[in-house]
């Protein structure tokens, strides 16, 4: 098999002094550049993917504005693909699948942000086009939501969503783990 890490929106407005700050982002963001970090080590196939909003009036992610930018601690290196997207699906409108399919990529390694929108939908997508699927929990961040008049906090949000990834759409495991399955791999 081969395996890709997608890095998915880890971008600037979602950090302190961003537009739309996540819980957990700077833990989150960390994690994500450790796994990084080890496949660029390892030279493995690797995807950062950038969320650009195309809506009327956007709040975030505004084209050509520095919260839009790929957060420092996860920047591409000169020649690292970066996929940019416009809706939350990473492979809706965006060259990702012919990339994978290209570099025969079958199995992919995912993290990054919101773990409720764009990491959730790729994550279902990706498993309706065949790929196996590993979500680094520790490596995703969301925000708290309201529905009906009842506040459910982040920690909460992350919670249900990875839960609900994990009973049929991808593994959900820690980093750590992850990076012990990779050194035992080499």
């Amino acid at each position: 098999m081969t395996t890709a890490l997608l890095i998915i929106d880890i971008q600037n407005d979602y950090f302190p002094g961003g537009k739309m700050e996540l819980d957990g982002c700077l833990e989150a963001a960390a994690a994500a550049a450790r796994l990084l970090a080890a496949f660029r080590k390892q030279g493995g196939a690797l995807y950062h993917i950038q969320h650009m909003s195309v809506q009327p009036n956007p709040t975030f992610f505004l084209p050509g504005s520095v919260g839009a930018e790929i957060h420092q601690s996860v920047a591409p290196l000169t020649g690292e693909p970066v996929i940019i997207k416009h809706f939350p699906s990473s492979f809706q409108q965006t060259g990702l699948l012919e990339r994978l399919k290209n570099d025969n990529v079958d199995s992919l390694l995912i993290c990054g942000m919101m773990s409720h929108m764009c990491v959730d939908t790729t994550v279902r997508t990706a498993f309706e086009l065949g790929f196996s699927s590993i979500v680094a929990h520790d490596a995703c961040a969301t925000r708290q939501l309201v529905f009906n008049g009842i506040t459910v906090p982040a920690a909460q949000v992350h919670a249900s969503y990875m839960a609900a990834l994990g009973s049929v759409f991808a593994k959900v495991i820690q980093v750590d783990e992850i990076l012990d399955n990779m050194a035992t791999r080499l």
